[in-house]
């Protein structure tokens, strides 16, 4: 059986098939939900028509939609418009997939369920073991606790899972500045950030040469390219400058700071996690669009850093790490879903 999965975001749409062929598109569904269906119909031209569609999703809590049910319902009717006549099953954090009817009828089950997924997915590779899944993304970092290959999180839900350190909501691209911290090193003062979105993640880890630049890449603050120089100009706004008042060298000690308190505030979120386990974790696996910053914080961490790691991105290519959760649920239903 063909099977595609489907990751619904709330900025990006995330495809995989089953044999390990991926898409994935920028796409502000908050901005046009109604043109979901078309966005999903062009992701889908690079596919063979499934015999099966999986989908997972956490686009529900776009501010388009007036509660999640509302968005659930609407995202998986733009998915059927856009896929039929392939039936369409949905992965919920009960570990199994539903209907569309019941996925709409229970969509709390269903709602930011792709972590669960991947969880799922991923933690056969570490079955007799405690372990932590790390998965860090362009907005969000999941923090998975697995016991012998399945998770085993305190939250379900995502505030559930904000309260319990096994969500953060930081990510290695969208995540503005002045989220990570108010205030950063400058001229020997501690200079506020603009709370504004003048710069983002991504502009820390490509001025910090952490990121490859990417001159076609215009999905960042101010749609200028992903390019250091770009990512100097940005990060010298957010603190009201421009590139004439404002060194290089300046903005890269102020993405060093930033990137440190990123990272603090996901190693913080990781002890958190560790302290409610039985035992401390034997294995460790990473993933995700922002993989490189998932290996700093274990290779940095004093409870992890001499834990067996296992770099999922290293295992698969570049195009099925990013769609990593969509991949999950393609191959979860192609193993589980006979007709």
């Amino acid at each position: 059986m063909y099977v595609i999965g489907l990751d619904i975001g709330g900025a990006n749409l995330k495809s995989a098939d089953c044999d390990g062929r991926a898409n994935a598109v920028a796409f502000e569904l908050w901005k046009t939900p109604e043109l979901l269906a078309q966005a999903v119909q062009e992701l889908l031209t690079v596919y063979q028509s499934p015999d099966l569609v999986a989908v997972t999703m956490t686009g529900e809590l776009a501010d388009c939609f007036p509660t999640k049910a509302v968005g659930v319902e609407q995202i998986l009717a733009a998915v059927q418009q856009a896929v039929a006549p392939a039936p369409v099953v949905v992965w919920q954090t009960g570990a199994e997939f539903l209907t569309t009817d019941l996925a709409c009828e229970f969509p709390l089950l269903v709602a930011a369920a792709n972590w669960h997924a991947l969880a799922t997915w991923l933690g056969r590779m570490i079955p007799e073991q405690n372990g932590i899944l790390i998965d860090i993304g362009s907005t969000t970092t999941d923090i998975i606790p697995l016991e012998n290959g399945f998770p085993v999180p305190e939250g379900l839900t995502d505030a559930e899972r904000l309260l319990s350190g096994e969500l953060v909501y930081t990510g290695g691209r969208r995540t503005p500045l002045a989220m990570i911290e108010q205030r950063v090193p400058l001229r020997g003062q501690a200079c506020p950030l603009a709370a504004e979105s003048f710069a983002t993640s991504l502009d820390l880890y490509l001025l910090l040469k952490e990121r490859d630049e990417n001159p076609t890449d215009v999905d960042t603050a101010n749609g200028k390219p992903a390019m250091r120089v770009d990512a100097y100009d940005r990060i010298a706004r957010s603190v009201c400058c421009d590139t004439t008042e404002m060194t290089e060298e300046e903005a890269v000690a102020i993405a060093e700071f930033l990137a440190n308190k990123q990272q603090n505030q996901i190693s913080q979120a990781i002890d958190q996690v560790l302290d409610r386990m039985a035992a401390l974790p034997t294995g460790v696996l990473i993933s995700g669009s922002a993989v490189f910053l998932a290996e700093k914080v274990v290779q940095s961490h004093p409870k992890l850093s001499q834990t067996a790691l296992t770099n999922v991105a290293e295992i698969f290519d570049g195009a099925i790490s990013e769609s990593a959760c969509a991949y999950a649920v393609a191959r979860l239903a192609a193993e589980r879903i006979r007709f």
